[in-house]
C-alpha cells in the first residue's frame, strides 16, 4: 500500500502508451454494485471470501484473460498480492514481475494524501500499521523474493520514472 504501484502504472499508460488492469477493480465493482463501503477491510474480506469459494487463482485467472485480450504492447497488472497470482501470471508471454517498495511512513503519507478508499484520508498511522496485517497484505512481503526487478521508491517521481523507463527499455529490446 502506497509504495508507488499506481504512479508507475499511470506513467506507463501515459508515457509508453500502455494499459493497466487492477486486481482491485473487480472487487470494487462488486462492492459498489452491492452498495457496500469501499474500505480496505471490505475489499480484503470480499477477496478472501471469493478465493475461498472459487480458488486462490480466481483473480489471477481474470487478469490473465483480461491481459490476453488487451491489444497494447505494454500492460501493467496492478495489485499482485499472492504467490498464486504470480504463478498463474507467469504463463503470460513476456511477463515480468516488478516489486515496488518504500518505507512505512512514506507509504502511510501517500495513502492518506490520495484517499483512494473511503476511510483512507482520516486513517491514523496506527490504523495503517494494522492494515499491514490484513490477509491481503501479509503475503506481499515474501513476493519480493520472486521479483524480476525490485524498485525502491524513496526518491522523486523523476527517479521512479527513470527506473521504470530503464526496465521497459531493457525488455522492449529483447
Amino acid at each position: 500500500m502506497g509504495s508507488g504501484k499506481g504512479v508507475i502504472a499511470k506513467h506507463v499508460v501515459l508515457e509508453h502508451k500502455g494499459n493497466m488492469h487492477k486486481f482491485s477493480t473487480m472487487l470494487r465493482d462488486v462492492l459498489n454494485r452491492m452498495y457496500i463501503e469501499e474500505s480496505r477491510e471490505n475489499i480484503a474480506k470480499l477477496s478472501l471470501m471469493l478465493r475461498q469459494s472459487f480458488g486462490e487463482e480466481t483473480f489471477a485467472n481474470t487478469m490473465y484473460h483480461d491481459t490476453q485480450r488487451d491489444e497494447h504492447d505494454i500492460v501493467v497488472i496492478d495489485g499482485i498480492r499472492r504467490m498464486a497470482d504470480i504463478a498463474y501470471l507467469m504463463q503470460l508471454e513476456h511477463f515480468k514481475f516488478i516489486y515496488v517498495d518504500a518505507d512505512l511512513e512514506s507509504r502511510y503519507k501517500r495513502v492518506v494524501e490520495r484517499g483512494e478508499n473511503e476511510n483512507d484520508a482520516k486513517k491514523t498511522l496506527e490504523e495503517f500499521k494494522r492494515d499491514q496485517e490484513l490477509e491481503s497484505e501479509t503475503q506481499i512481503r515474501d513476493l519480493k523474493n520472486y521479483a524480476d526487478y525490485v524498485i525502491v521508491n524513496d526518491g522523486t517521481y523523476q527517479d521512479l520514472y527513470k527506473k521504470v523507463d530503464e526496465i521497459i527499455a531493457e525488455n522492449i529490446s529483447k
